[in-house]
């Protein structure tokens, strides 16, 4: 049973012939319930204050749970979005070492092609050396031809030296089809001769 500061104003005592001052026990009494008073206030304003503190902390248990699960989302967020940028680059990468790969392999068969082209060159140019050089060589030869004397009586001799062939003769056509004479400075001109 619960005694508030009332109560113990309230009570009253049987008085006997041989007892404790009445005045004394009042007074006490008074005292008493004074200081009930106060206590129980006091245990009010604690019960009070301590639901104001388990709210608060409430609060701050919701806000550390937030906080954590923002911290959780955020990290989940950060490593994803690494392991996508990861990706990215390794892709960028991959990209570049194709176009790179690419670019060398084209590179190198455009090398072969030119030095393919540059020999196809080099072996027409000894070809039309040759064929300039023997073309040379016949007209150096008509020109060093020892011209006979024919007498007018001897036309066997005439109609021999007619049906001999010329030493140019002997390049054809179709060699000189296509030649064209007119060489730069490191080639043969005629007119140096």
């Amino acid at each position: 049973m619960a005694i508030t500061p009332i109560d113990i104003q309230q009570q009253q005592f049987k008085t006997r012939p041989i007892g404790y001052e009445k005045y004394g026990v009042d007074e006490f009494l008074e005292q008493l319930a004074e200081e009930m008073e106060r206590v129980l206030r006091l245990n009010q304003e604690l019960r009070e204050e301590l639901a104001r503190t388990r709210t608060s902390l409430d609060e701050m248990k919701q806000r550390e749970t937030t906080l954590k699960e923002t911290l959780v989302t955020t990290q989940r967020m950060v490593k994803d979005i690494k392991a996508n940028a990861n990706k990215e680059a390794d892709i960028v990468l991959s990209d570049a070492q194709l176009k790179a790969e690419r670019i060398v392999r084209d590179a190198e068969e455009r090398r072969i092609q030119l030095i393919n082209e540059i020999q196809e060159i080099k072996r027409q140019k000894i070809s039309f050396e040759t064929s300039l050089r023997a073309l040379v060589m016949s007209h150096i030869k008509l020109l060093d031809l020892e011209v006979v004397e024919v007498e007018g009586d001897n036309n066997k001799d005439e109609n021999h030296l007619l049906e001999e062939s010329l030493p140019f003769d002997e390049i054809t056509a179709s060699e000189l089809n296509g030649v064209d004479f007119d060489l730069d400075d490191n080639g043969f001109d005629p007119e140096d001769l």
